[in-house]
């Protein structure tokens, strides 16, 4: 039975068996896939092989391409981060606070005065002014606006309104050593 071998294949037959061939050796051509490789007969102990031994011809998977894999994107901010707030200024006392009997009445700059807000009363820092107070019993702390005038009773230097209490936890004890800290 009669069998065609292809250039590459019979150029890849001839180079395995130690013969030179310059014109089928050509390296610039390029055969289209599956690729084709040829193996070697096992040598025997002759020194010289007869080139009519058995070849087996087999097919080769082309190896398959490997992409990089995209690189993860970064959200960009869509607002600049807040900054923290400076300190102005650091005091110590003791802190009050009031509540249910007042909601529903003006306060000194003229707000309504109502339950749960995080405001309260100094004699001196003008309003609006943001105030950070911690508990120094508990360590809790909250950011208040001063919107009142008060504590009018004893050396008190804060009076909370009910939030802010509940919140730094003193509604229980009515009164608690706190640092107020100015904020900018």
């Amino acid at each position: 039975m009669p069998s065609t071998l292809s250039l590459g294949a019979l150029a890849l037959l001839l180079s395995g068996s130690g013969l030179s061939i310059p014109a089928l050796a050509d390296t610039s051509q390029t055969f289209p896939s599956p690729l084709v490789a040829m193996a070697r007969p096992v040598e025997s102990s002759d020194p010289a092989p007869s080139p009519s031994g058995d070849v087996a011809i087999r097919e080769v998977e082309p190896e398959p391409v490997v992409e990089p894999k995209p690189l993860p994107v970064v959200p960009q901010p869509i607002a600049p981060l807040p900054q923290p707030r400076r300190v102005k200024q650091v005091s110590r006392g003791e802190a009050s606070w009031y509540g249910p009997g007042f909601f529903g009445n003006r306060t000194a700059n003229g707000e309504v005065f109502r339950p749960g807000t995080l405001t309260a009363a100094h004699r001196t820092l003008p309003f609006g002014t943001r105030v950070r107070v911690t508990n120094l019993w508990n360590g809790r702390s909250a950011e208040v606006r001063i919107n009142d005038r008060g504590p009018f009773h004893g050396n008190r230097v804060i009076d909370l309104a009910h939030g802010a209490a509940q919140k730094l936890g003193l509604t229980a004890s009515g009164i608690a050593q706190v640092r107020l800290e100015v904020l900018q």
